[in-house]
């Protein structure tokens, strides 16, 4: 039998199918799973991807919230042939590693965008530098961001960012509300880029480093760079595959 760890989000509607599907299929613990069934929306997709990094085991979403980028219809029925003929789509993260003002180093990783917000009502001023190459002495804004191609479509693209082909070698670098240079709109890296954020008279100024929902307050540098050595799986039914999701976003008007 196919064992299947299912995870759900808070809401009456996924809890109940939760209950459902377990009495139909059994039920497993995430180690000894075969398979995650995420009932929920892209926010606990994401929490339910942290929570397999490193274990090599494939997650298949079921919509139970607003948008469901991530995630496949609602079905009760035949749920095993569905795990066995979805298309796999394998994504990595970023890692994020930071110092803070204090002198103290922090690290975390993010599947979807490193995000640099500014904390008070003043502009942050970051330094850009990209492979040891200071690229952008001073870029004043209410932040920056690194994206990966699974996460080009989430915040990035709010922030008027590139959607990247999911399969792409690519990551998107991102300003948040730009105002100097105000006419600079971020930039396309290679995935094998390190990106090294300063930030600019840090005291006056204080910034907070997020990977996915992960943050840290008053940083000082904040380098990211994509971690292949990490690794996460997500399953979709056929003709409905991330590739095809994010190509389609890209003529949405």
């Amino acid at each position: 039998m196919t064992r299947i760890c299912v995870v759900t989000s808070q809401t009456p509607a996924a809890q109940d199918a939760a209950a459902r599907l377990r009495d139909r299929y059994g039920f497993a613990e995430l180690d000894n799973a075969d398979f995650v069934l995420a009932l929920g929306g892209d926010g606990l997709m994401l929490e339910t991807l942290h929570r397999v990094i490193g274990t090599d085991k494939p997650v298949y979403g079921m919509n139970f919230g607003s948008v469901g980028f991530l995630m496949n219809a609602f079905s009760e029925e035949d749920l095993e042939e569905r795990l066995f003929a979805s298309q796999r789509t394998r994504i990595y993260p970023l890692s994020m590693h930071v110092t803070d003002t204090s002198g103290q180093e922090r690290a975390a990783l993010a599947i979807n965008e490193v995000s640099l917000f500014r904390s008070s009502y003043q502009a942050a001023k970051l330094q850009i530098i990209v492979d040891g190459e200071t690229r952008l002495e001073e870029l004043i804004c209410d932040g920056a961001l690194v994206a990966t191609p699974a996460g080009s479509t989430a915040y990035n693209l709010s922030a008027h960012g590139p959607i990247l082909p999911i399969e792409a070698p690519l990551l998107a670098l991102t300003p948040i509300s730009p105002f100097r240079p105000r006419r600079w709109r971020g930039a396309i890296l290679s995935n094998r880029a390190v990106v090294k954020f300063t930030t600019l008279e840090a005291a006056k100024r204080p910034v907070s480093a997020v990977a996915d929902n992960i943050e840290f307050q008053n940083v000082l540098e904040v380098t990211v760079r994509e971690d292949r050595s990490h690794g996460v799986t997500l399953l979709f039914d056929p003709g409905t595959s991330l590739e095809e999701r994010v190509l389609s976003e890209q003529f949405r008007y």
